[in-house]
């Protein structure tokens, strides 16, 4: 099977006033299609910048990434974008939110609402269109923004620590959610998180980053029977994997 994303000797400098800044330094990897795939890392070793490449929201200062086999040098209709805040307009309700990308796209009113309702009966916020940000807790605000990223049917999801604000409860809660989003859509997606046992838990494969520069450090392949169940977090099985990504975290 052809990979969805090809990631290519990736580096990524910033200009600081102490001089260069390497955040990235020859990443490399392939994603295949309909994989759920976690990267981890310590703080500052690159995640958010190499997802923003990803994304096309920011061009790397060597290598290439490949999406469906094209070059990727700016943002596209075939990837959704979910940031670490859900960074919905407070003006606008749930459903203007959600609908607000075909909008811009130019697609009719009736089948932009139609699309927007069927993911909010999806992440379970049906009744809720009418209300507005400040009227929804964390999670909530999470799911919607997951809507909107989900409306125009991209390829594949960038998520970069969609759930680091949620308390633990609640961050448990969005994971299964996300999975079973995931199981209905299908879509590829790749994930940033800084919790290991959110990583293994829901991806089929772990990335682990370098410290800055970053790098890919190692690669674990998470071999959980799927649908993944809260249980699974105190197996013996579960503990292991956990182990061995911690090891691999420098």
């Amino acid at each position: 099977m052809e990979p969805i994303l090809i990631v290519d000797q990736v580096k990524m400098t910033f200009r600081t006033q102490q001089g260069k800044l390497w955040a990235l330094a020859g990443v490399s990897f392939r994603v295949a299609p309909g994989e759920f795939l976690c990267i981890v890392g310590p703080s500052g070793c690159g995640k958010t910048t190499l997802l923003r490449i990803l994304g096309g929201l920011a061009k790397p200062t060597g290598g290439s990434v490949y999406l469906e086999g094209e070059p990727l040098t700016a943002p596209r209709r075939r990837i959704g974008f979910v940031f670490q805040k859900a960074a919905l307009l407070p003006w606008r309700t749930v459903l203007g939110n959600v609908t607000l990308p075909l909008e811009i796209q130019g697609v009719e009113a009736a089948e932009a609402r139609k699309r927007a309702e069927d993911l909010l009966e999806l992440v379970k916020l049906r009744g809720f269109e009418g209300a507005y940000p400040h009227e929804l807790s964390g999670g909530m605000e999470q799911r919607v923004a997951i809507a909107r990223a989900l409306v125009h049917d991209p390829a594949i999801l960038l998520l970069d620590e969609p759930f680091g604000a949620l308390d633990a409860l609640t961050r448990e809660r969005m994971n299964l959610e996300l999975l079973r989003i995931w199981r209905a859509k299908r879509k590829t997606v790749v994930m940033v998180t800084h919790s290991i046992q959110e990583a293994i838990f829901l991806a089929d494969r772990v990335l682990v980053m370098s410290p800055r520069p970053g790098r890919i450090e190692a690669s674990f392949p998470i071999p959980l029977p799927r649908p993944r169940r809260l249980e699974m977090l105190y197996d013996d099985e579960f503990g292991a994997l956990s182990r061995q990504v911690r090891r691999a975290i420098r």
